[in-house]
C-alpha cells in the first residue's frame, strides 16, 4: 500500500470493528487483549487477514450494533459472530449470574427489565436465598 491510501472500506463501521476484533486478540499491549487473546480467544484464518471475508461472511453493521461473539469462549469466526446491541452484549458476558426459574435461564439484568424490580433487588434476594 502506498504511503497516504488508504483501504478500500477503512473509513466504515464494519471496517473500524474488524481492526478492534484483531487487535484485541494479537495486540498484547491492547488494554482489553486480557479478555481475549489473553485467554485464547482467536480470529479465524478466513477473517485475520482478509477484511472482505470478513464483510462478506458479517455483512453490512446494522445500525446500534457491534460485533458480538455468541459463544463467549469461542473465537471470532463465521457462525459464532453475530452483530448484537449493547443489551445483547451485556446479557452474553462470562462474567454475568444467570437464573434458571422453569427452565427458562436468563441474566440478572433481563429478569430485573421483565419485572420491574431493581438489580440490586433481584441480586440482594439471591444472596439471601
Amino acid at each position: 500500500m502506498k504511503h497516504g491510501c488508504r483501504r478500500r472500506g477503512s473509513r466504515t463501521p464494519e471496517y473500524a470493528c474488524w481492526e478492534s476484533m484483531i487487535q484485541r486478540c494479537t495486540d498484547p499491549n491492547f488494554e482489553a487483549y486480557h479478555n481475549y487473546g489473553g485467554r485464547g480467544i482467536k480470529v479465524c484464518e478466513r477473517w485475520r487477514y482478509s477484511f472482505e471475508n470478513f464483510l462478506a461472511d458479517m455483512g453490512p453493521r446494522p445500525e446500534g450494533k457491534t460485533l458480538d461473539r455468541i459463544d463467549d469462549d469461542g473465537d471470532y469466526e463465521p457462525g459464532n459472530c453475530q452483530w448484537a446491541t449493547w443489551i445483547e452484549q451485556g446479557n452474553n458476558r462470562r462474567t454475568n449470574k444467570v437464573l434458571e426459574y422453569r427452565g427458562i435461564r436468563k441474566t440478572i439484568a433481563e429478569s430485573a427489565r421483565e419485572t420491574g424490580l431493581s438489580y440490586e433487588t433481584i441480586r440482594s434476594r439471591l444472596n439471601h436465598g
